[in-house]
């Protein structure tokens, strides 16, 4: 199995691929957008690559990059972890639907493009949040443009799996001075979308390399304790229909990126947010783990 980086080592940005520890620039591809734009073809060019990696001398020194540090569009699913839904029910005191057993479909919400760090990075909390929470998710990376895409077509656009946190202010999420009643209350910007809001890492791992991508098991560290623990069965609605049921709205072109939801865990059920000095650590299967900082 191979894995798609992007890492500095001295002498700018690059892309490579990743083996374990081992890595490897490209002499092909000069971004990561470029390999999705051409997924198919550049798939079987690092497939090909892949197989020489153990004649070449792997790099020293590799300070490791956001994945994919300029995505097309960024999409988040919310609320579509089953013990997500049924944790925030009980902190929220109120009964939120499971779209599953309603038959609802999934709904989403965009969030900055920009707002992309790498592993390592430091997060600035922002002025005047106090309740700065965590949210591990499975990021599914684009490769190949589609619209009305069924569910059992959807993976076929899937160039790799990621891992991303969809960090939330959550104190910025409602407008105080609008009534409760008001389709203007939110503010999604401010709650989803500042700088640093959203931590992608540490590596692309190519779908034709994750054999079952709704059994991968995802966990989440603020200061090395176990706070996110669960896995990518606990999906309400599951990969194929995430993609299938956005590409109904819009077209999904090479670079975008889906965000598939949380699991439980998250500090607003206990009531304890990120600090300056906060270190958190995600792992999904298949993917691998990486670190941020919040200062």
């Amino acid at each position: 199995m191979f894995q798609l980086v992007a890492f500095d080592f001295g002498e700018g940005p690059v892309v490579g691929l990743r083996n374990g520890d081992n890595y490897y620039n490209s002499a092909t591809f000069a971004s990561m957008r470029e390999i999705l734009d051409s997924w198919d073809v550049a798939l079987e060019k690092l497939s090909t690559a892949s197989q020489r990696m153990a004649e070449r001398k792997p790099l020293t020194n590799v300070k490791l990059l956001a994945p994919l540090a300029e995505p097309r569009n960024i999409y988040f699913a919310g609320a579509n972890y089953h013990d997500h839904v049924k944790e925030m029910s009980r902190v929220l005191g109120m009964k939120l639907s499971d779209q599953s057993a309603q038959g609802l479909e999934p709904w989403f919400l965009v969030k900055s493009a920009s707002s992309v760090v790498g592993p390592g990075a430091q997060v600035r909390r922002p002025k005047g949040v106090e309740k700065l929470d965590w949210e591990i998710e499975l990021a599914v990376v684009i490769g190949k443009t589609g619209r009305d895409i069924s569910e059992q077509d959807a993976l076929d656009y899937v160039a790799g799996y990621t891992i991303a946190n969809d960090l939330s202010a959550r104190d910025k999420m409602a407008r105080g001075y609008e009534d409760m009643s008001s389709p203007f209350r939110w503010d999604w910007l401010k709650h989803k979308s500042f700088d640093g809001a959203c931590p992608l890492g540490p590596a692309i791992t190519p779908a034709v390399h994750v054999a079952d991508v709704q059994n991968l098991a995802l966990k989440l560290w603020v200061n090395d304790v176990l706070m996110q623990d669960s896995n990518t069965s606990e999906m309400i609605c599951g990969v194929r229909g995430l993609i299938s049921k956005l590409s109904h709205d819009i077209t999904l072109h090479p670079g975008d990126v889906i965000l598939t939801g949380t699991p439980a865990g998250v500090g607003t059920a206990t009531g304890q947010f990120l600090q300056p000095g906060d270190r958190v650590r995600q792992s999904i299967e298949s993917i691998g783990e990486f670190e941020f900082t919040i200062v």
